[in-house]
């Protein structure tokens, strides 16, 4: 593991990670910060707390709004698979219940 200073907000951080996880750290780290510093920006939230939370919704919200690449579940949100994901389980589950009750 390979220790990486980082600065986020302008408060310094010491992380640990693999020399092959160094580029995608630094980039989410990047987009982290500029988001961070733009929310700031607007005036309306000054709690650090707070615009980290602003921020991290933000990004869960881009995450979750990602399309899959085509394929079977092509133009598919990243968040609609644990719905799909869900409603594959509770198909499954009654089909298991339903194959105990024959035995």
């Amino acid at each position: 593991m390979e220790r990486v200073d980082v600065s986020i907000l302008g408060r310094d951080y010491s992380l640990a990670c693999s020399s092959e996880e160094k580029p995608t750290l630094m980039a989410a780290v990047r987009h982290v910060d500029q988001l961070m510093l733009r929310i700031q920006g607007t005036g309306k939230i000054t709690s650090n707390e707070r615009i980290a939370v602003m921020a991290a919704l933000s990004i869960a919200g881009e995450l979750l709004g990602m399309k899959a690449p085509d394929g079977p579940l092509g133009g598919l949100a990243v968040g609609d698979f644990k719905a799909k994901i869900d409603e594959m389980n509770a198909m499954l589950d009654d089909a298991l219940s339903g194959q105990e009750k024959l035995l």
